[in-house]
C-alpha cells in the first residue's frame, strides 16, 4: 500500500488507517483472538497505522493492539506509526473530559505500558476539555514531547477556533474529526483550515458507524451496550430514508465494481485536506474490503453523482463522550 505524508508530522503512513474503536467494548463483546488475526493481517497487507486511545475500554484495545504488534513493537518499532488518544476518564458511572496536564501524563504512562512500547508517535487530545485551559493542556503535552513519551501532537474533535487557541503554545501537527458521507460539517470550516496550516487529517467513522458497511437494514438490531440501540441517527423515519440513500450508493458502487464501503471510503480520501480514513474490522474479511478503497479513484463525475444521491439524505451524527454512558 503506497503512503502519504501526515502533515506537519512528516511521517509517512498509509492512507487506511487500522482503527481500533470496536475493541473497547462500546460495540459488543470482543472476539480477542479474532481481533488479533485482523490486525496481524492488517500488516500483512501493508498498513503502518494504527489508531487507537485510552478510553477505547479504559486499556483493553490498547493491551489487545500491543499484544498483537508485540513483535514488531520489540524489533521492527521504527516500521509502525502508533496513535493513540488521552483527555477522557471515568467519574464513576460516568464518562467525564479531562485534559488536565496530570490526567493527561497518567495516561500517556498508562498508553505506553498497555501498548507495550516505550514512546508513543501521535498522541492527540481525544475531546476539547471545558474545564481546562487549551494552553494548559498543549503546556503539559509539549513537556511530554521534550520528555521523550510522545513525538508528535495532535488534536481530536477541536474546532478550527480551538486549534488556533492550541497553536499559541504548541501547534498540533493533526486533527482527528468525524467525516463521512451522511456528516460533512468540517467542508466549510475545519478542512480548508487544516489544509491551509498543514495539519495532518485523520478522518474517523468514514462508514457512519456502520451505516455505510452494508450489513445494516431496517430490520437491525443493537446490543444493549451498543451506543447505537439508543441513537436516533439509527431509529425512526430517518433511519429509513437513509437505509434509501444507501440502497442508491450501493448500485452506483456497483456499476463501478466496488461495494459501498470501498465508495465511502474513497469519497473521505478524495477530499485534497483528508490524508488518513481510519477504518476498524473485526475480521480480516472486513479488512480487505476496506483496504481496496485505497486503490478507488473518483472523478469530478462520480463525486458530482455522490452528491446528487446525498441531497436526499437525513444528515448522522455520532456519540459524545456525555451520550456513550
Amino acid at each position: 500500500m503506497q503512503t502519504v505524508t501526515l502533515g506537519a508530522t512528516r511521517l509517512e503512513v498509509t492512507p487506511i488507517a487500522y482503527g481500533t474503536w470496536q475493541f473497547g467494548g462500546d460495540w459488543g463483546p470482543v472476539d480477542e483472538p479474532e481481533a488479533i488475526a485482523a490486525i496481524g493481517h492488517a500488516r500483512s497487507l501493508g498498513v503502518n497505522f494504527f489508531d487507537t486511545a485510552q478510553a477505547y475500554g479504559f486499556g483493553r484495545a490498547e493491551r489487545l493492539l500491543g499484544r498483537a504488534l508485540a513483535g514488531e513493537l520489540r524489533s521492527e518499532r521504527g516500521r509502525l506509526v502508533i496513535a493513540t488518544k488521552g483527555g477522557l476518564r471515568m467519574d464513576g458511572e460516568k464518562l467525564v473530559r479531562d485534559a488536565s496536564p496530570a490526567w493527561l501524563r497518567k495516561g500517556v504512562e498508562s498508553s505506553l505500558e498497555a501498548l507495550g512500547t516505550d514512546y508513543i508517535d501521535l498522541y492527540q487530545v481525544h475531546w476539547p476539555d471545558p474545564s481546562t485551559p487549551i494552553r494548559e493542556t498543549a503546556g503539559a503535552l509539549a513537556e511530554l514531547v521534550r520528555e521523550g513519551l510522545i513525538r508528535h501532537v495532535g488534536v481530536s474533535n477541536y474546532s478550527t477556533a480551538q486549534i488556533t487557541e492550541f497553536a499559541a503554545v504548541l501547534p498540533a501537527e493533526t486533527v482527528q474529526p468525524a467525516y463521512h458521507l451522511f456528516r460533512r460539517d468540517i467542508e466549510t470550516g475545519l478542512l480548508p483550515y487544516a489544509k491551509a496550516h498543514d495539519i495532518g487529517v485523520l478522518a474517523y467513522g468514514p462508514l457512519a458507524h456502520g451505516l455505510l458497511g452494508g450489513t445494516i437494514t431496517e430490520t437491525t438490531t443493537f446490543g444493549a451496550s451498543d451506543w447505537r440501540s439508543h441513537s436516533p441517527a439509527f431509529t425512526g423515519p430517518g433511519f429509513r430514508r437513509n437505509l434509501e440513500v444507501v440502497a442508491a450508493l450501493r448500485r452506483f458502487a456497483a456499476d463501478r465494481g466496488a461495494t459501498i464501503s470501498q465508495l465511502a471510503v474513497a469519497w473521505v480520501l478524495a477530499h485534497p485536506a483528508v490524508q488518513v480514513a481510519i477504518v476498524g474490522a473485526r475480521t480480516p474479511a472486513h479488512l480487505d474490503e476496506s483496504a481496496g478503497a485505497a486503490e478507488l479513484r473518483l472523478s469530478k463525475d462520480d463525486l458530482a453523482e455522490i452528491d446528487r444521491i446525498m441531497a436526499a439524505a437525513v444528515p448522522v451524527g455520532g456519540p459524545t463522550p456525555e451520550g456513550m454512558t
